[in-house]
């Protein structure tokens, strides 16, 4: 599921050295509805908790992801803080986890928070950029976001498998954005730097349109083009069109966390097939990375007990020659209608606390790097753990809020181009109910349909549905409601034809026949210069296929082995409900280098299509 809201109490200290996954994106037609879903890629699934019956004033901070696991540590020392002891009566501060642009879109709305239990509005805001909070003071009000104070920070970077970046003379030599681009242009990829076997060069990066690490990404492309190191103007972004076109033609898909993309790469390193077939290069901040080499790819959060295992392959940070940006994760107080001035005077306390040194020698453990220079940054900010404590060596300013508008509107129109093919369920199971006066199929035709603003004209679209008893030109099984074309106009066209669905006939589930089917289809007609992925809808076990689950996978995962195919196509499943057949279905991910999706509340599924459409 994407990077949503989930709470947590913090009345107890938890497993320390733990960073969060990125937060990211959501389709922009969905943001106002989507900062709460059940789960997150953090690894802590479901809507989360709430506060106890402590007799406490409650407070909640929404935060990017990332730093969950670290406010945790920081509200339990908050409660033997003078900062708490100044107080007429003790707080208790719970995380609501939202990504950086999910909330920037929602405050800038004026509208209430979208949670029915407003206890768990936020009094506090933690984005991990201030770019975040200067877009709300543009596009609403300066009041609304207070005076948001950074309390520590971590630079963005390309995290590496050692061995390929020692292939571009890491350590020993400065790696640029420049270098990235031009393994991106060559066609011969890893071949131009003697490892042929290695295929060509790939990227992952998230959304600019909510993810900071994503944005930050575009901005030191921009850097990068124009030879700048400060004082990017709207006119540099533009000059850079042509150099991060082709930078983002490396792209292997987008999403909303690299929480995802590193659990893929983990995964593969685990089971010896490394992780050059799959992604070269990720975009993150230092703190991901350090989990990333922990052992903890996802940063959920650590129970007593876990044991983390470390990857066969390290990652290793890529401090850009020209220059990272730095997320530098701001807290301010609300100045919204819901915050009494009792959880202000607490909130205001929290944020005090945090400039603390109590609090900045916490940092440091969660691998974020403290404000306060005293303090020692420790054992993980060294070559063990793939970072270097010195770099980087040029930090490059954030632009202003007209450049960083500039960039995000510059990325839709150069991102990657994609080529869909949506595979939905109408098997019997479909006309269940979810509770909300709507069946299952209504649930997923509706979230498929508010998907359909987030793919440009000039992107292909095409939608299948499957079950037993119906037979088309593509084959048993499958009803063609759009074939894989480029989309034009058809919006509203294919808005009906996927109304249609409602009045299927509907019987059994050839879940594994259909996948096939479609595979073969898709690698028919993939091209290299586009991300060609099937995105997979069930709500149930596979009931009437002729292949097996074994055959399948030996099927689709060639394309994405070590050298594979240039034009691979990636299956994105999305478990539908609770009968979903969620081993298969990641299995069936992982073999293609896609990821999966967890759907277990049916009631949500538009907001699990935006975040499956989000990396696209």
């Amino acid at each position: 599921m994407a990077d949503r809201m989930q709470a947590r109490p913090l009345t107890h200290r938890r497993a320390r050295r733990l960073t969060g996954a990125l937060a990211i994106g959501a389709v922009t037609s969905l943001l106002l509805s989507g900062c709460f879903g059940g789960g997150s890629d953090n690894g802590t699934n479901g809507d989360g908790g709430d506060f106890a019956d402590d007799g406490c004033t409650h407070i909640t901070i929404a935060t990017s992801s990332e730093k969950v696991n670290m406010l945790d540590a920081l509200a339990a020392a908050f409660k033997d803080s003078p900062e708490m002891a100044a107080l007429d009566e003790c707080a208790t501060v719970l995380p609501i986890n939202t990504s950086s642009g999910d909330a920037t879109r929602f405050l800038a709305s004026g509208n209430d928070w979208p949670n029915d239990n407003q206890e768990l509005w936020p009094t506090l805001w933690s984005p991990a950029s201030t770019v975040w909070t200067e877009r709300v003071a543009a596009a609403a009000s300066p009041a609304l976001v207070g005076e948001p104070a950074s309390f520590t920070r971590t630079p963005v970077v390309f995290g590496m498998p050692e061995a390929m970046a020692r292939a571009l003379g890491w350590p020993g030599t400065d790696i640029s954005i420049s270098d990235f681009e031009n393994l991106c242009a060559d066609p011969n990829g890893w071949g131009s730097v003697g490892k042929d076997v290695w295929g060509d060069f790939k990227i992952s990066k998230t959304n600019p349109n909510t993810s900071t690490t994503g944005l930050s990404a575009i901005l030191m492309q921009s850097y990068e083009a124009s030879g700048k190191t400060s004082d990017l103007t709207a006119a540099d972004v533009a000059a850079s069109s042509d150099f991060s076109r082709i930078f983002e033609e490396c792209v292997i898909h987008y999403g909303d966390t690299t929480g995802k993309v590193l659990t893929t790469l983990y995964d593969e390193t685990q089971n010896g097939a490394g992780g050059s077939g799959y992604v070269s290069a990720v975009a993150l901040e230092e703190t991901s990375l350090l989990n990333y080499n922990q052992g903890n790819p996802d940063s959920h959060t650590v129970q007593p007990g876990e044991t983390l295992t470390p990857p066969k392959e390290k990652l290793v940070a890529i401090y850009p020659e020209g220059g990272s940006m730095w997320s530098d994760n701001p807290v301010t107080v609300l100045g919204a209608s819901w915050v009494t001035p009792v959880q202000r005077e607490a909130g205001e306390a929290f944020a005090a606390f945090l400039q603390t040194k109590p609090a900045q020698q916490i940092l440091p453990e969660y691998g974020f790097r403290p404000l306060d220079d005293s303090v020692a940054l420790g054992e993980l900010f060294t070559e063990k753990f793939g970072v270097n404590a010195d770099k980087p060596v040029i930090t490059l300013p954030r632009p202003d809020v007209d450049v960083v508008s500039a960039a995000i509107d510059q990325w839709t129109q150069i991102r990657k181009p994609s080529s869909v093919l949506e595979l939905i369920d109408i098997s019997g199971s479909m006309d269940e109910p979810i509770g909300d006066g709507r069946s299952r199929l209504d649930g997923a035709i509706e979230g498929a349909q508010s998907t359909l603003g987030h793919f440009r004209s000039s992107d292909e679209i095409g939608v299948w549905a499957f079950t037993t008893g119906i037979q088309s030109e593509a084959g048993p099984g499958i009803a063609i409601v759009r074939d894989v074309i480029a989309l034009g106009s058809d919006r509203e066209s294919l808005d009906t034809s996927l109304d249609d669905l409602r009045y299927a006939d509907r019987q059994g589930t050839p879940l594994y026949d259909s996948i096939a089917i479609a595979y073969d289809e898709m690698v028919a007609r993939a091209q290299p210069g586009r991300i060609n992925a099937i995105v997979v809808l069930s709500d149930g076990e596979d009931t009437d296929s002729s292949i097996s689950l074994d055959s399948l996978i030996a099927k689709i995962s060639k394309s994405t082995r070590e050298g594979g195919s240039s034009a691979p196509v990636r299956i994105f499943p999305i478990a539908y409900g609770e009968g979903a057949d969620t081993s298969a279905l990641q299995r069936i991910a992982e073999a293609t280098g896609g990821q999966w999706f967890d759907a277990s509340d049916p009631a949500k599924i538009d907001l699990v299509f935006a975040s499956v459409i989000n990396n696209f």
